[in-house]
């Protein structure tokens, strides 16, 4: 459903995503799963008549994944340390030299 709005040229409707997405699932079903996305904070919605319209939040499956990350990762509360420990022991030594690519780079100056 997420790849569908981000590939929208506008805001979607319920019905519009229905379309989309084709007959297998009923208009109130896809309501109802883009108002929890927006519940997540994946989708904004503005007014569309009587219903509402969504477009993306979060820009695409990168963006996504890196959310969900941070999510647990503040869900571990103290355990921070340590799930980050083993997260980083447990990188395959591409993923150990890529991480470590992105870290020394220097920061991206603002509007990049």
């Amino acid at each position: 459903m997420l790849e569908t709005i981000w590939a929208a040229a506008r805001p979607l409707t319920a019905r519009d995503v229905r379309a989309a997405l084709g007959d297998g699932l009923a208009r109130t079903t896809v309501a109802t799963i883009l108002s929890r996305l927006h519940a997540k904070g994946l989708l904004r919605r503005v007014p569309a008549g009587r219903t509402y319209a969504y477009s993306a939040a979060v820009e695409d499956t990168a963006a996504l994944t890196a959310r969900r990350m941070h999510t647990e990762l503040d869900r571990s509360g103290e355990e921070r340390p340590g799930v980050l420990a083993r997260f980083v022991s447990d990188l395959s030594e591409t993923d150990e030299r890529l991480l470590r690519d992105l870290l020394e780079r220097p920061p991206a100056a603002d509007g990049d």
